[in-house]
């Protein structure tokens, strides 16, 4: 027990000093949700298959809201997407203390 205790006390911590280092994202991590709104055709789709209802499309304003406070990131929306307009990246969204709701809207 004794060999045990001194190898861990001169070796690398096994974590993170994690407010000071940030720790490389893996590549399956589930991170932030954008539209690409020029490939997007407003079909609801998205809408359809997102199980907290956590994306909002409105046809007619050629916008949609995406609510990430809701969002369980099951990737269901970009699996359904058939113009494939929907990407996440591996970033993860920092820590907020207000809800907020992201508007993609289409250039005129």
């Amino acid at each position: 027990m004794v060999k045990e205790v001194l190898k861990n006390l001169f070796s690398k911590p096994a974590t993170v000093n994690y407010p000071f280092e940030k720790p490389e994202p893996l590549p399956t991590t589930r991170g932030t949700l954008t539209w690409d709104m020029n490939r997007c055709d407003e079909c609801q789709d998205c809408e359809r298959v997102c199980p907290p209802m956590a994306i909002k499309v409105f046809p007619e304003e050629k916008k949609v809201e995406y609510s990430p406070f809701k969002c369980i990131y099951c990737l269901l929306c970009i699996d359904n997407c058939m113009q494939q307009a929907i990407t996440h990246a591996t970033i993860m969204a920092a820590p907020d203390y207000k809800k907020r709701v992201e508007l993609f809207e289409k250039k005129q």
